[in-house]
C-alpha cells in the first residue's frame, strides 16, 4: 500500500502546524490539547522543520523552563525528513525505524499534502496482514 491511498481521507486543511515564529510555550499548549506528540513546523509555507515532545525533553533538560520563551523555529528538528506520498507504507516504517523517528510530514512535491505517525503505518500493516490471513483461510477451505 501507498503511503497515499493511507491519507486519500485525511483533509489536508486538518494538519495541526505552527509557524516557526511561534513561542514554543504556545506549541507546548497546542500539543497538549489536541494530544499530539508531534507538528509539522511551517515557514513561508514551507516544512521547516518538526515540533516533537523529543525536542521540548532535550531543551528542558538542557535550558530548564528558559526554552519556554523561545520561538520554535530555534528548538525544532530541521530539516525535516518527509516521505514522498508515492512511497509504499512499509518504506516509510523501515525509514522511521532507521532514522528513530515517530512522525513524518507527507510531501507531493515540495507541498505538504499529510501527516503521518509510527501508529498509522504500523495499523495500516497490521490491517493488511490480516486481509492476507483471511484471504489465506479462505483460499484454503476452498481447496
Amino acid at each position: 500500500m501507498q503511503i497515499s491511498q493511507l491519507i486519500a481521507d485525511r483533509a489536508g486543511a486538518d494538519i495541526i502546524t505552527c509557524d516557526a515564529g511561534t513561542p514554543v510555550k504556545d506549541v507546548v499548549a497546542m500539543l497538549a490539547s489536541k494530544r499530539i506528540g508531534a507538528l509539522p513546523v511551517m515557514q513561508g509555507g514551507q516544512i521547516a522543520g518538526i515540533f516533537s515532545e523529543r525536542d521540548l525533553i532535550y531543551r528542558m533538560a538542557d535550558e530548564g523552563s528558559a526554552c519556554l520563551d523561545k520561538t520554535v523555529g530555534e528548538v525544532m528538528t530541521a530539516p525535516a525528513i518527509t516521505v514522498d506520498k508515492s512511497a509504499k507504507v512499509i518504506e516509510a516504517l523501515a525509514l522511521m525505524t532507521r532514522r528513530r523517528i515517530r512522525h513524518l510530514p507527507v510531501v507531493d512535491g515540495n507541498a505538504m499534502c499529510g501527516f503521518i505517525s509510527i501508529g498509522d503505518l504500523v495499523k495500516s500493516r497490521i490491517d493488511e496482514v490480516e486481509n492476507e490471513a483471511e484471504a489465506m483461510r479462505n483460499y484454503i477451505q476452498t481447496v
